[in-house]
């Protein structure tokens, strides 16, 4: 079998902890380009791995002509890399926010349909142990309809993140558009929307920046959201958790609660109304602090390998992220805004 030959369009740190290591560790792919702007960056990546590096990602598609694409990039550039990586006849697997509003995100979509080639999202909470477990338990029936839940994602901030620090595109809008809600808060979109096998049909938020400098991008998002089912809960996205990152999850039903991401080894725990309490110890939440595989590059490379469409699409990201932009028009006009 030929070797899946893979580029890599942002040399930033999403590229280095979690798709260049994880296409670099399967034998069935090999890493042939990368480009970023900024000079040396990807040149280190080609040092390391083989392939060539450039600073710009349309001529690393034109002279290479990838079978696949990784899009890396600040939020503002995901469209049009991933709409060039598609029109050079590369699958692509693009981080989230897929795009930064919803005309983009159907250009996406269109784009790749166009072309014959996948268009898959890196909506890795959907992939994680936990998040497997809590949705197989759900679908048991043991806890009868959820009710009510609150989705929570909180850290420190990109500045302990980022490979820039402080000064990261995180921060500067005309590259990111939008801050906590399109790091963190987009995940929590699309996990409470495939963990409840639901759509959001209502939002209401306030979305602030309440403690970093120098910038206009949130920090902070609490937003209520009532599902199609009728099914309300909250989704807390937040950048200012100093002490204490949050990627946690609880569900309340008509049967129990369950608990998902509270506990440090027990990562699913149902008690249910009958007294009988159930943990799960199925592997952890990836943090920024301890990163485990993702998941995402190997179900992006089966994919392709299997000429299966992908689970996590362009479709199912664009609608987790009018989740998100519908939270930003509530927050402006002060309404609930429908979707």
């Amino acid at each position: 079998m030929s070797k899946l030959r893979v580029a890599i369009i942002g040399c930033g740190k999403i590229a280095k902890v979690r798709h260049i290591p994880e296409y670099a560790g399967r034998s069935d792919v090999e890493l042939v380009g990368f480009a970023d702007p900024v000079p040396g960056r990807a040149q280190e990546y080609a040092d390391q791995y083989g392939g060539e590096a450039f600073l710009d990602y349309e001529e690393m598609l034109a002279k290479l002509k990838p079978d696949a694409v990784s899009v890396c990039t600040p939020n503002v550039l995901h469209a049009p890399a991933a709409i060039a990586a598609a029109k050079a006849g590369a699958h692509v697997l693009v981080e989230k926010p897929m795009a930064v509003s919803v005309e983009e995100g159907e250009a996406m979509i269109e784009a790749a349909r166009a072309a014959g080639v996948y268009l898959m999202v890196g909506h890795n909470q959907r992939l994680m142990p936990p998040h497997v477990k809590a949705k197989q338990i759900l679908e048991s029936g043991i806890l009868g309809r959820v009710l009510t839940f609150r989705t929570s994602f909180g850290h420190a901030g990109p500045e302990r993140w980022s490979i820039d620090g402080r000064d990261s595109w995180f921060f500067d809008k005309s590259k990111a558009a939008m801050g906590a809600m399109g790091d963190l808060g987009v995940h929590k979109s699309d996990l409470i929307r495939w963990l409840l096998n639901d759509e959001v049909a209502e939002v209401a938020s306030f979305i602030s920046t309440l403690d970093k400098k120098d910038t206009d991008v949130d920090d902070n998002a609490s937003c209520i959201l009532r599902m199609k089912s009728g099914v309300v809960g909250t989704l807390v996205a937040s950048w200012t958790y100093y002490k204490g990152e949050d990627n946690s999850t609880v569900l309340w039903c008509e049967n129990g609660v369950m608990k998902i991401g509270t506990h440090p080894e027990d990562q699913v725990i149902v008690e249910l109304r009958n007294g009988s309490v159930e943990r799960h110890t199925v592997g952890a939440i990836a943090t920024n602090d301890k990163q485990t595989t993702s998941g995402v590059i190997d179900a992006f490379v089966d994919s392709i390998r299997t000429g299966t469409p992908p689970s996590i699409s362009g479709e199912e990201g664009l609608k987790s992220l009018r989740v998100i932009l519908a939270a930003f028009e509530s927050q402006a006009t002060g309404k609930i805004v429908k979707l």
